[in-house]
Order: structure tokens, then C-alpha cells, then sequence
């Protein structure tokens, strides 16, 4: 299947944080849109990797996406090189996206910014044709290079090169968030388990309230911010959403 946008992240729950807001948006704009999970997240406190993955289909199935896939590289152990690299070439080559949407450069966690990077590197490796990679039906895949890379901020503030409204659709990005009962504070007593970083209801308020303060800052309700080290060009004005503040 070839999607118009490819979403990244090294953990599921990542890309629900992250960029949840502008898929549901691409998807309710006939979008063809995709989740990649570079890992199970089997290292958290809380949840096991089977109940991430039940986790992850349910918050897929609220955003709306056309697939979900799991890499299954090992938490907190994988690394930006040849072997990693490789198998991630094949997964942008499998999906041929216009852009892809992957985890922050740097960060708290030491997982987001070594996946951030590698993504960055292999949306530029993928599309070279000597780099030659197979694809599930055996035969070999042709080069593609995403026209876009964007990074959504995680746990760190950062600030961000363009922010997106999704004002319209925040409540659905937050159901999808709250899909992770495991991980994320919720009334579902089944879930209980250990206290950690994420689990208090503070996080959660963290959550929102970074999401006014980006929508603030372009005269909407709710933002999602990102960065990106490639220049965003504009053909004419009328491609900037503009904003009454």
C-alpha cells in the first residue's frame, strides 16, 4: 500500500503524543496514512508487550490509519546502524511515502533522538539506488526518498519550525493517547501498576496544555508543533494558512 504519510515512532504511544493530531487530520482529508512502531516498548514500567500492541490497534482504529506495522527492534538496545538501518529502508521502500513524520531529535529519552536521527538517515539512504533491499514478496525494491521529513516534539521543549491546528480534532487525538490504559493515567483500575513519569494525571495535563500553548501561538485553541531540518518552501502565498490573532 502506498501512503501519503508515514508517522515513526520508536514506541507505540510515541506517535499518538506526537503527531496523532495531524494524521486524524490527513486522514479525514481522504489521506492514505500509516504507522510504523520501531519497537514493542517491552522495557516499560507498566503494560507488557502484548497488551502495548492491543493498545496500539485500538488507538490506530480512533485515529483512522490504513495500516499499523511493528518492527519489533529491541527496546531500548537498537542501534543506527547497517543491520537497523536496513530493515527500516525496506519498511520506507514498502510504503513509498510523501512524508514521513518520525520521533524528535533529541530528547529525554535516549531511544527517541538515536530513532530520530535514524530515521533521518534512512529517509536519505532509501532513496539510493545501490543501497539494495528485498522486499515480503521477494523481489527487489525500488529507491524512494520521502519529499518530507517532519519531527514531533516529545518530552522536551523545543521550538517548533511550523505548527499545525488541530483544534477541530483534539478530543479524537487525545482518545487516542488515552487508548493506552497501561501506560497513561486512567480510571481503569485493571491498569494500575507501578507510578512512573507518565502515569500521573500531571503528564497528561502537561500533554494539553503544551497543545494551547502551540495553538496560542497561531490563534487557534490547540497546536501541534515540529521541527524539521529541511526548508519548507511555498509555491505562493495562498499556501499559508493564515490566522486571525
Amino acid at each position: 500500500m502506498k501512503l501519503d504519510v508515514l508517522a515513526i515512532g520508536v514506541h507505540p504511544d510515541d506517535v499518538e503524543l506526537g503527531c496523532s493530531g495531524v494524521l486524524i487530520n490527513e486522514v479525514r482529508r481522504d489521506k492514505k496514512v500509516g504507522i510504523l512502531d520501531l519497537t514493542q516498548g517491552e522495557l516499560g514500567t507498566r503494560g507488557t508487550a502484548e497488551t502495548r500492541a492491543s493498545e496500539a490497534a485500538a488507538a490506530a482504529a480512533i485515529i483512522g490509519v490504513h495500516v499499523r506495522e511493528n518492527l519489533k527492534m529491541r527496546d531500548g538496545f537498537f542501534r543506527n546502524d547497517e543491520e537497523h538501518q536496513m530493515k527500516l529502508i525496506a519498511a520506507i521502500r514498502k510504503y513509498r511515502p510523501e512524508v514521513v513524520i518520525g520521533n524528535v531529535l533529541e530528547d529525554r529519552h535516549p531511544d527517541h533522538g538515536r530513532a530520530g536521527r535514524m530515521i533521518a538517515d534512512c529517509c536519505f539512504l532509501s532513496g539510493l539506488a545501490k543501497i539494495e533491499t528485498v522486499g515480503e514478496d521477494g523481489k527487489p525494491q525500488d529507491k524512494w526518498r520521502p519529499k518530507m521529513l517532519l519531527h514531533y516534539i516529545q518530552d522536551w521543549d523545543h521550538t517548533p519550525d511550523v505548527i499545525f491546528d488541530i483544534s477541530s480534532v483534539f478530543e479524537q487525538r487525545m482518545d487516542s493517547i488515552k487508548a493506552y490504559a497501561t501506560q497513561f493515567h486512567s480510571g481503569d483500575v485493571s491498569a494500575a501498576g507501578p507510578q512512573t513519569y507518565i502515569s500521573t494525571p500531571e503528564f497528561l495535563e502537561a500533554v494539553i496544555g503544551r497543545a494551547r500553548t502551540y495553538g496560542k501561538r497561531i490563534g487557534v485553541k490547540y497546536g501541534e508543533g515540529y521541527m524539521t531540518e529541511k526548508k519548507i518552501g511555498l509555491r505562493h502565498l495562498d499556501s499559508l494558512v493564515l490566522v486571525e490573532t
